[in-house]
């Protein structure tokens, strides 16, 4: 008997984005594994977390097991109608981190969010730029979103720094409790199409994406 292919009944584990320097991977239990490791060896600062839960903040080996239990809740919860998307960022084939992307009632709204974490050891490199214009270019270009949403912490000035590059638009405020539990501002932003219109993407290629499209409805 011939069994299906896994990518056959599950093609989101064919789709990825290239840039000129890094790929954006669909995780693979494989790679989960390794996402694992590379949030063992740090995400930040110890004791100021820049995400509103507490998963960078476990010891190592919690954190790692959290890491992996996430990418398996996506997988199990993905519908049309709510969707988290995780790609695993690679930087010459090593996995440094995670940039995802998720909303409700995509096909109707067009709107979702996104979000990401790097290793320590692999921050104030670049990536995170290209990080985000990699899966912005998914979203709008591929996907067809006209709003994408981020938000992050007054004192995650990396976070903004590459919000404000790409051209985002402030989007307002509100107090917010750390993964720690402390409140802080965090502060919103949006980008439009006309925004990302102006963002350099003729160097970004998606991979794998039409067998995709019905699963997020399109």
């Amino acid at each position: 008997m011939t069994t299906q292919p896994l990518t056959d009944i599950w093609p989101l584990l064919g789709l990825s984005i290239t840039t000129p320097r890094i790929t954006l991977a669909y995780p693979t239990d494989e790679i989960a594994a390794q996402l694992a490791e590379a949030a063992k060896r740090g995400i930040h600062p110890e004791g100021l977390s820049p995400f509103m839960n507490d998963f960078s903040l476990l010891p190592p080996d919690e954190r790692a097991r959290s890491v992996v239990q996430f990418q398996w809740k996506g997988r199990a919860e993905f519908s049309v109608e709510k969707w988290t998307l995780p790609f695993a960022v690679l930087v010459d084939g090593e996995v440094v981190g995670v940039q995802d992307a998720f909303t409700s009632n995509f096909a109707v709204t067009r709107a979702v969010t996104t979000g990401s974490w790097l290793s320590a050891d692999r921050q104030g490199q670049g990536i995170g730029t290209e990080m985000r214009r990699a899966i912005l270019h998914l979203l709008f270009d591929g996907l067809g979103a006209e709003l994408a949403h981020t938000e992050a912490f007054a004192h995650n000035e990396s976070s903004q720094g590459v919000t404000r590059k790409l051209g985002y638009l402030a989007d307002g405020e509100s107090i917010a409790k750390r993964g720690d539990g402390q409140a802080e501002r965090s502060l919103r932003f949006r980008m439009g199409r006309e925004q990302w219109d102006q963002v350099p993407s003729d160097d970004l290629t998606i991979h794998g994406l039409e067998p995709c499209l019905p699963l997020f409805g399109l």
